[in-house]
């Protein structure tokens, strides 16, 4: 059976529905910012420090709440291009 709370590459392919939510450790960020740091972390679901999916009836959900790991990693990828 899957472990429905780390990044799967099968279960992945089968995801029909996206959610990002935000832990409690981040402070304020602009509306602007939230935008594309949630595109981002879905474009690369690998690379997220908290991944869960929940079974729908479509397939999957995937859910994943964006840490201060992930901000720092974001950003640093968005400077050096």
């Amino acid at each position: 059976m899957a472990d429905f709370n780390k990044y799967d590459p099968r279960v992945d392919s089968l995801v029909t529905e996206t959610k990002t939510f935000w832990d409690a450790a981040i402070g304020k960020l602009s509306d602007a910012d939230k935008q594309w740091l949630a595109a981002a972390i879905q474009r690369s679901p690998e690379k997220a420090c908290k991944v869960a999916y929940d079974r729908v009836h479509t397939g999957f959900t995937r859910s994943i709440t964006v840490t201060v790991a992930d901000i720092e990693r974001l950003y640093d990828e968005k400077l050096a291009n």
